[in-house]
């Protein structure tokens, strides 16, 4: 495992702007795009809402400008009206001051869009989401709470003109579901995590660094939802850690220790939910990424976010091979793919083909500083919004 000789990055989370300067950031631009998510989070929020005002706010040169505004804005949606253009509403379910909003716009003639980064708008996936995500589908309060939820998420998108999202086979589940006009905008870095990435990055290039001189796996999970993804792996991780002591695991986030695993407890490390940007620093230390998912119609919504996290900071995955990755990862060139059945002998190959997993990992980080840089996305973004 590698230790930098880089201070952590001082994360303070920023989105918590009053709304008076979030709508001032609004204004500022010939076009104007408003994000609507119903709170703040690190994860869909920062991808689909914050990131892509970031982006266009930073790159467009007062062309265009873009805030985002949340539930408890709603009682100023006359000014939001007002002052848009657009109007982007985020994985949001409905409620008479949602309805109110996109109503007040497209009473105005302003387009409202839906962004959906997962398959959570369409009932009848309900089953296939559930077990993915081991939920007991014999439980009352669990059906009741997702069938809501599910249900919440599909109205408010039927009421868009349109829905944006992050890979085309998801945009096939939408068009499936809603008939609406479907454009697809990947998910990418925003600026503050690229630049500590490149720090990080700058760093490991330099050798300014120290390292135990093991061999390193890491898995960062940034929900507890993929307790079943994980467990694909475990197999190959035993014998793995069983055959070689030089191999560590390294394990952040919510996944609790698997009880098969537990032999192996001194040479696996735990790191708590740590926030996105410093991560990245974690991420760094490891040398393979594992990316493991079950195969069905829920994952292959998923995006290939861990791929590029762990790219721009010069890290290769080994992930299970569903639409996204598969997408992104050229097998033995910027990463690599594994069946369920191939995960040992994949993550062994990476480990032990130092010299091939080194030119890996600098592909991995040329693609994702190609591709999901903060500022890759920035046209597309603008095209699609004047395109639907």
């Amino acid at each position: 495992m590698i230790e930098f000789k880089i201070d952590d990055y001082n994360y303070i989370e920023p989105w918590n702007i009053p709304f008076e300067i979030r709508l001032k950031s609004l204004l500022s631009g010939e076009l104007k795009i408003a994000y609507f998510y119903e709170q703040p989070n690190n994860s869909t929020f920062r991808y689909r809402a914050f990131n892509m005002s970031e982006a266009l706010n930073l790159e467009t040169e007062g062309f265009v400008s873009a805030s985002f505004f949340f539930l408890f804005d709603l009682a100023e949606s006359r000014s939001i009206v007002e002052s848009a253009d657009f109007l982007v509403v985020c994985r949001s379910r409905y409620s008479l001051e949602l309805d109110c909003l996109i109503r007040r716009f497209q009473s105005q003639r302003k387009k409202v869009f839906f962004d959906i980064d997962d398959l959570v708008f369409n009932i009848n996936c309900i089953n296939v989401l559930l077990d993915t995500l081991d939920f007991d589908l014999r439980s009352t309060q669990t059906l009741d709470e997702w069938f809501a939820y599910v249900g919440r998420i599909g109205k408010t998108m039927m009421m868009c003109d349109g829905v944006i999202t992050t890979n085309s086979f998801l945009a096939e589940q939408i068009i499936e579901y809603s008939k609406l006009p479907v454009a697809v905008i990947p998910n990418f870095l925003n600026r503050a995590q690229q630049q500590f990435s490149s720090e990080i990055t700058s760093a490991k290039n330099r050798g300014d660094f120290t390292s135990d001189g093991r061999r390193s796996i890491g898995y960062f999970s940034g929900s507890p939802s993929h307790k079943l993804d994980f467990k694909i792996v475990v197999p190959a991780l035993c014998s793995l850690l069983n055959e070689d002591d030089s191999i560590d695991l390294v394990i952040a986030g919510y996944i609790d220790p698997d009880i098969s695993l537990l032999q192996f407890s001194n040479r696996i490390k735990y790191f708590p939910f740590r926030d996105y940007i410093n991560l990245q620093k974690l991420i760094a230390s490891v040398d393979i990424n594992l990316v493991p998912l079950q195969d069905n119609v829920f994952t292959n919504c998923k995006s290939d976010l861990k791929y590029f996290e762990a790219g721009i900071v010069g890290v290769p995955s080994v992930a299970s091979p569903v639409f996204s990755y598969r997408s992104s990862i050229c097998h033995e060139k910027n990463g690599y793919l594994a069946l369920s059945y191939q995960w040992e002998k994949t993550i062994r190959n990476a480990l032990d083909n130092s010299t091939s997993s080194s030119e890996i990992a600098e592909q991995a980080h040329i693609h994702s500083l190609n591709v999901y840089s903060w500022n890759a996305q920035t046209s597309t973004i603008i095209n699609t919004l004047l395109a639907f």
